[in-house]
Parts: structure tokens; sequence; C-alpha cells
């Protein structure tokens, strides 16, 4: 067959082109019919053939796509930005969402002449026809052009409004939810709220504005802002421009909308999960995307293709939820610790979050921080340190438990422990139940399973079952066993502070001291109860002079009573003036006992030494060194209007009874008397001055009192602090000096032998020949270097080279 004519040729090329594009975009002002019928269809398919013969029609794509460009970058574009710039002023929001759908109604016009032969083009080259990038390439290509050249870049006023017009259907299609279609019982029990994220119905009643729209009710226009969603949403859809202008909208809008709901349900409240209310209420969300992304009807949602996107929106939406319930979590971790268990729920949630989220470093660098800045400094007592600690110890194992982020997150609470000097005297206080709120110290040594404080430990390899075994995170340290960790409780951590237990078995022998000679009775039953229990912790050999302790007062009772028949069998002119209980103490066994000088009156020491001697008959070869200033004296002062009965110290009862042989004494005498220093004995002369026994007149000159003076103006007398609740023990910087001169004694010895010594050398010889025992004395090298110095400035010692050594007159 014979090709046709040149004008043929332009004929075809004429019926084509005109065919596929407006004639606006060919510089044509002949009006185009959109209805493409199955005549048209033929007569297209006739000029196709045309073109065919002229192997043409392989550059119709190419035409078409460059015709596309150049209408969009020279007329729509314009066209359609120049619309959405008049808009930008207008200040009211409805008129201001009728104009945006109007500017997306004006693009869909305009660019429907092209997605039409967009399809016609599709089933040519389908059907072979064509020769080009084949339909899926070719629908593409228009695609990107449509992004690229109308929404490269927008502007900011653009993208306010499409925000505002997103944000405004969320919160009217959130409203129609909580109405319900079904009913409001079962969206109000999970829903309630949703309305604080709107406005303020619910603080006054009977809002006059509506909660959707946030116009007056009468003026409510819901209904339409929905169709004008709905339009939009399909005009974006029709064009493949949803993702492009509305993804960033619509993700803003979500992670506004969760950070406001998050705030105003979950901040503070700990004692709730929030997880299952906020699943249902992300669900009601995915609703409402896919309302945008999805076209209406069940088909639609039902495709592969709409599952896909909204299983996309829904992990996008729950990972944002995760991370940003998880960081205001962890932004309230030191408060949830304060008041942890009440906040376990608070808890439980961020554990599920974090096993969802990579937020363990944030974690561990934020509660480091809070605990540093709002626990770790001198205003905060150490009871009160050490009670934030046990609770942080019980969340954190909640939390994690490797134990790792306890481990990590608390290591600053356990080194300024360390520095705190009365930490170790409140963790044994906690331990026996004297420390306020000690109930869980106290509880944990109750335990019926304890973990026994050895310096041996398990290793990973002792687990029962190996298929019980869990590796521990990326960031526990690999020097720490795991099973160690994992099996540490409450005692074990507190004690491992200091990382030796004997200066806990030491403070605890003081305590009991101390608790044993307050009693006066002999009652010991709760102290050989936590003995018991210490000892299933540390050891029955570093019990044992804690055992011996308790022994002595048993056997102290045992021998008063025996004491005590023996003068009940004695005749009445035979018996003491008045009768003498004694405690006896082991004296290698106890720790230190506070030294005073204290003379007492010769009736006293005579009852005293009766004692003595029948003790010696009950023990022979052994005898008794008695502590006068310690103990109780019960007495009656008789005076001659009044009798007063009062139990007090051996010192105060010694002045009250000089005042029976003369009534008025000055504070020199009574010091001679008695062998008190005046600063002291001044001090003790204020309980009788208090109980209007004795007055002061003139300074320093005390006088009895033997009848009240009523009309008298009453003084206040102040008492020292340190005559309330006086320990019998030695001080801790007695102690400490008695020790620091056993060490000095020891010193001098290895420098006589020895001529000189570092202080490295100085510090191991006492490591080896001094620092043991069952009651253990330990001093760290800095210690000893500033004991050393000190002895240098005395002049006791000498410092050269790097050595000590003694002066020539002390060798």
């Amino acid at each position: 067959m014979e090709p046709p004519a040149g004008a043929g040729l332009s004929a075809a090329w004429h019926t084509l082109s005109t065919a596929l594009v407006p004639p606006a975009a060919l510089g044509l002002a002949a009006p185009r019919s959109d209805a493409v019928g199955p005549l048209k269809d033929a007569e297209l398919q006739a000029a196709l053939d045309v073109l065919r013969c002229y192997d043409l029609h392989s550059i119709v794509e190419e035409w078409f796509i460059e015709v596309l460009q150049t209408d969009l970058q020279a007329n729509i574009a314009p066209e359609f930005w120049n619309c959405i710039c008049q808009y930008e002023n207008t200040a009211e929001e409805p008129q201001c969402s009728s104009l945006l759908l109007d500017a997306f109604c004006l693009l869909k016009c305009r660019l429907d002449p092209y997605l039409n032969s967009l399809e016609l083009l599709e089933r040519w080259t389908k059907a072979g026809l064509l020769l080009g990038t084949g339909a899926q390439m070719l629908q593409d290509k228009v695609y990107t052009m449509f992004k690229a050249i109308l929404f490269f870049s927008t502007t900011k006023s653009f993208q306010e409004m499409i925000q505002q017009f997103y944000s405004r259907t969320f919160r009217i299609y959130m409203r129609q939810w909580k109405k319900g279609e079904d009913g409001t019982n079962e969206c109000e029990s999970s829903m309630s709220e949703t309305e604080q994220e709107s406005d303020t119905e619910d603080g006054g009643g009977e809002s006059p504005l509506c909660a959707g729209c946030s116009s007056k009710r009468e003026q409510c226009w819901c209904p339409k802002a929905m169709e004008q969603f709905q339009q939009l949403n399909d005009i974006l859809r029709r064009l493949n421009l949803l993702e492009r202008v509305s993804a960033d909208a619509v993700t803003t809008i979500l992670h506004r909308m969760i950070e406001e709901r998050m705030e105003q349900r979950c901040r503070g409240e700990y004692e709730h999960s929030f997880l299952n209310e906020f699943q249902e209420w992300i669900e009601k969300v995915i609703g409402w995307l896919s309302r945008v992304f999805l076209q209406d009807g069940s088909l639609a949602r039902s495709s592969p293709e709409a599952s896909s996107t909204l299983k996309r929106w829904r992990c996008h939406v729950q990972r944002f939820f995760y991370r940003i319930y998880a960081s205001m979590r962890i932004e309230e971790l030191f408060s949830i610790i304060r008041d942890f268990p009440e906040s376990k729920p608070a808890v439980e949630d961020l554990k599920f979050c974090l096993e969802r989220t990579n937020q363990r470093q944030q974690l561990l660098s934020s509660l480091k921080s809070a605990l540093e800045m709002r626990l770790l400094h001198p205003g905060v007592n150490t009871s009160d340190i050490i009670t934030l600690y046990i609770s942080a110890i019980k969340a954190l194992r909640e939390l994690d438990p490797s134990m790792v982020i306890l481990e990590v997150a608390c290591e600053p609470i356990r080194k300024y422990l360390r520095t705190r000097e009365d930490t170790v005297r409140q963790i044994v206080a906690g331990l026996t139940g004297d420390a306020e709120g000690s109930g869980d110290l106290a509880n944990e040594l109750s335990k019926a399973d304890p973990v026994t404080l050895e310096n041996g430990q398990e290793s990973d390899d002792d687990i029962s079952e190996p298929g019980d075994w869990v590796p521990d995170p990326v960031d526990a340290d690999p020097g720490k066993s795991s099973s160690k960790r994992r099996s540490s409780d409450i005692i074990s951590l507190l004690v491992s502070i200091y990382g030796s237990k004997d200066l806990f078995i030491n403070e605890y022998r003081t305590l009991l001291a101390d608790r044993l000679l307050h009693q006066f009775n002999y009652s010991a039953e709760r102290e050989i109860r936590n003995v018991e229990l210490l000892k299933l912790r540390f050891g029955e050999a570093q019990m044992h002079y804690c055992e011996v302790m308790l022994k002595d007062m048993a056997d102290s009772r045992r021998i008063n009573a025996n004491i005590r028949d023996e003068e009940e069998k004695l005749p009445e002119e035979e018996r003491p003036p008045f009768s003498l209980v004694a405690v006896i103490l082991s004296s290698e066994f106890w720790p230190p006992l506070k030294e005073e000088k204290l003379e007492l009156p010769e009736q006293v020491k005579e009852a005293m030494e009766a004692y003595s001697k029948k003790y010696e008959k009950l023990k022979a070869m052994r005898t008794l060194n008695w502590k006068y200033h310690l103990g109780l004296v019960s007495l009656d002062v008789e005076l001659a209007d009044r009798t007063l009965s009062l139990s007090v110290s051996p010192v105060h009862a010694a002045i009250i009874l000089h005042f029976q042989t003369k009534s008025t004494w000055t504070l020199t005498e009574l010091s001679e008397v008695l062998k008190v220093p005046v600063t002291s004995l001044k001090r003790k002369m204020t309980l009788w001055l208090q109980q209007g026994v004795l007055r002061e007149e003139p300074q320093g000159t005390f006088t009895v009192i033997e009848e009240e003076q009523k009309d008298q103006v009453e003084k206040v007398v102040l008492i020292d602090s340190d005559e309330e609740g006086d320990s019998a023990m030695a001080s801790q910087a007695d102690q400490k000096e008695e020790e620091l001169q056993l060490f000095w004694t020891y010193i001098q010895a290895m420098l006589t032998n020895l001529e000189s010594l570092s202080l490295e050398r100085i510090h191991s010889m006492l490591k080896m020949f001094v620092m043991t025992g069952p009651v253990v004395t330990e001093i760290d090298i800095q210690e000893l270097q500033g004991f050393l110095q000190k002895k240098v400035r005395d002049q006791q010692l000498i410092y050269s080279g790097g050595v000590y050594r003694l002066p020539k007159n002390c060798s």
C-alpha cells in the first residue's frame, strides 16, 4: 500500500494533537469537546495509523510530555499560585477553606484533559500502537512532573493553610467519634478527655461554641468542613498529589495532638497505665487517616494497597507515641522512683516503650542529671538519699531486670554516699528498725531466703537451667558478673557501696551496745532476732562479738538475780542501803566506752565494792572494773514541801547527793570533789535548775530551794542537746583517734627497726600485721598520709627523699 499524501499526514497530526492536549496549550482558540465517543476513538486510531506509516508514532509520548511541561510552567502553575496568593489574607477560616478547595478544583479542571489523554495513551501503549517508555513509566513521568513543577517549593502561608485545614477536620472527626454513632458509653469510657484537646467545654457546662469547628452553635459548619475535606482528598488523590501536599501537614498535626493529649492526660499521673487508652485513641486516628489517604468505600479499604498504607501510618503513629511517651516518663523518672511502688504502672509503661525505642542512653543521662541536681547535695539528709536509693533499686529492677540501668545510673548515688560520714550509721539503723521510714530495710532483712554477702559470688556458668539464660544489654559492664548483678538485693547493694562489710559490722556493734546499755532491763529479744538475721547475711564469724555482747546481758541478769537472792537472806541491818544492779561487760568484745572522770560519794563506792566481792565469789579469778559515769540512778529528792522522783545519770545523782551534807556549793568546790571539769559540770547542773531543786545566786554558786516559790517569774533554762539521749559509746572521732594511736605504736616500732620507710611500704605492712582479726581496723593510704604529715608537723617524724624516719632524739 502506498503511503498517503503529505496533506493526509498533516491532518492526522492535527487530529491527534488537538485530541490529546487542550487547544490553548497549542495556541489554538477553537473549542474542544471533552467527550471522546467510539467514533472519535476510531478517528484517533486512524490518525495514529497514518503516523505509524511514517514511523512518527514513537514521538507521540515525548511530544505529549513536552507540551504538558510547557503548559504547566507557563500557565497552570502560575494560575494556581496566583489563586492561592489571593486567599492568603482571608481572615475567616470557613472562607479560607472554601477558597483553598476552589483553587484545587481549578487545578483539577486544568489537568483533567491531560489525565484523560494519559489514560488513552496508556491503552494504546498496552495495545502496542505506540512505541515509548511503557504505560507505567509514562504515568510516573506525568505525576512526577506535577509534583516537581507545581509543588517543588511551597510558600509558608500555603503550608499553614493546609495544616489549618487538616487540623480542623481532625478535631471535627474526633469530636464526631466522641459523640459516637453507636451511643456514647463505649467511646466516653476511653476517650472522655478528647474535648480538652478542642476547647474548655467541660469546664463550664454547655459551651456556646461548637467543640469541632469552634464557631457558634447556630453557625456550625462541621458538615460542610467534612464535605470539603472529602472533596479535597479526592482531588489530590486524582492528581496523585495527596502525599506531596498533605503528608507533612498530617504528620505535624498527629505529632502535636499526641503531645497535647499526653501532656493533659499523662503528665504527673503515675498510678495508671495509659498504653491501652492511647492504643484505642490511635485506632480512631487511623480511621481519620483512612479518610485522608483512601477512597471512601469498603472495597478501597480492603484492597492490599489500602491495607499497606494504613499499616505504614499505624506503625509511624505508634512509634512516635512510644518515643514521646518514653521521653516524658524519662523526664519524670526521678518523681516516679520517689513514688514507687504507687508509680509501678508508669514504670511498666516505660519498660514497654523502651523495648520498642532506642532511648536507654537518653534515660541514663537524664536520670544521672536529675539525681545530681535534686538529690546529691548537702541540703538533703543522708536518710532521705538512702530511702530514694532503695526506691530506685526497686523501680529500676522492675524497669530493667538485668540491673544494668540501676548499676550505671545510680553510681553517682553510691559515690556520694561514700562521702557522707553517717551513711553506715543510717543503713544499720534502717536494718534494725531504728530509723524513720526504715521499714523497707527491716523487711528486707527478714526475708526468708537472703543473699549471702560473701566474697565469692556465683559465675554465669552456675545457672541451673541453661534455657533461662538471658544476655545482658550492650551497655552492661563486661567486667561484672551478670548473675551477681541480677541476684543482688537491696541490702547487698547498700553494703557494696563501701566494698567491705566490716564497716557495717563495727557500726552495728556500736549501735547494739548503745541499745543494750540504754535498756537497763536486760531485755534483748529484738536484738537477738536481729543478730540471727544478720548472721544469715554476714556469716557467723563476723557476728561473734555481737553474740558475746548478748550473752553478757543474759549473764548479767543471772548474776544480779543470784546476788539479790543472797542479799534477801541477810538480816535487815546487814543489807546494803540501796539496791545496786550491774551490767557486766566482757571488755574485749564491746566497742570502746566513753571515758569520763567521776568521783562518787563514799556510800555508793562502798556498795559497789561489796557487789564486786559477791561477784568474785561467784566468778573465781575475775573482778569488776566499774565505769562510774555510766548507768542510771532512780532517786527521790525530798524537799520541805515536795518530793521529786527522777531517773538520772550517775553524775547528776552524785551532784545532788553532795547537797545532802551542804546546802550551798560553788562550781569550783563541786568540781574538786567530783573530779569533773568545771565546763562539763556547769552543763550537768542545768537539769537541777530546770527541776527547781537548785538556784544559781550569785553566778557560779548553787543553793537548794527547799520551798517552791510560786510568785517568782519562771526562768527558761536551756539544756545542752548533748545531755539528751547521750550515748554511752565513745564517739566516732574518739574511736578513730584511738585507732590511729594504735597505728602510731606500730609505725614507731617499724621505723625503729628499719630506720626509714616509704608511705606505700608502711601502708602494706600495716595491712599485713594490724588490719586483721574479727574486728578489722582499716586506714586507706590517703588517710595514712594525712596522719603521717601531722606527725611531721608535730616534729615526731622526719620526711625526706620520699621516706619517713624518726628524729634522732626519739630513736
